[in-house]
C-alpha cells in the first residue's frame, strides 16, 4: 500500500505540473500528490508547510479563473472578449495542441470583441489583456507546482 501511495503521489505531482499548462486542475493534482506522500511512510512533512501550500493552491485555483477575465477587462474588453477567450482556448487546444491554448486565447478575445462590434484597436487591446492574463495564470500555476515538487523531493531525502 505504501508503494502504491508513493507511485500515485509521483504521478499526481507530475500530472499537476502538466495540468498547469493544460486545461486540467494542475495545482490541486500536485497538492493531492503531496498529501499522498505525507500519508505514506516514505516522507515526513511539516504540517504547517502542507497547510500553507493547500491554502495557496485554493487561492491559485480561484484566481486562475479570474485573471484572464481581469486582464481582458483591464485592457478595455467586454463580456464578448471574455467569452471569446474561453472559446478560443478550447478550440486552440484541439486545433494546435500546445501553442493552441495561447494563440486561441488571444484570437478568441480578438474575435469576441469584433463580434461585439468593438473597433479593431479596442479588440486588439482586449486580446493583449486576455493573453497577458492567461500567461500570468500559467506562470503562477507552474511556479506553485514546481514548489510542491521541490518540497516533495526535499522531504523525500
Amino acid at each position: 500500500m505504501e508503494t502504491l501511495l508513493l507511485v500515485l503521489a509521483i504521478i499526481s505531482l507530475l500530472a499537476g505540473l502538466a495540468g498547469a499548462v493544460l486545461p486540467i486542475p494542475g495545482p490541486p493534482l500536485s497538492f493531492l500528490g503531496l498529501l499522498m506522500l505525507q500519508w505514506s511512510r516514505y516522507v515526513v512533512m511539516n504540517d504547517s508547510v502542507v497547510w500553507s501550500l493547500g491554502i495557496v493552491t485554493a487561492v491559485v485555483a480561484v484566481l486562475d479563473y479570474y485573471i484572464p477575465v481581469y486582464g481582458t477587462k483591464k485592457f478595455g474588453g467586454t463580456r464578448y472578449g471574455s467569452i471569446g477567450t474561453v472559446a478560443g482556448m478550447l478550440i486552440g487546444l484541439f486545433v494546435l495542441p500546445g501553442i493552441g491554448l495561447l494563440l486561441g486565447a488571444f484570437l478568441g478575445a480578438f474575435a469576441g470583441e469584433l463580434i461585439g462590434r468593438a473597433p479593431w484597436q479596442t479588440a486588439m487591446k482586449a486580446a493583449i489583456g486576455s493573453f497577458l492574463g492567461f500567461v500570468t495564470g500559467i506562470v503562477m500555476k507552474v511556479v506553485l507546482c514546481l514548489v510542491m515538487i521541490g518540497y516533495a523531493i526535499i522531504s523525500f531525502f
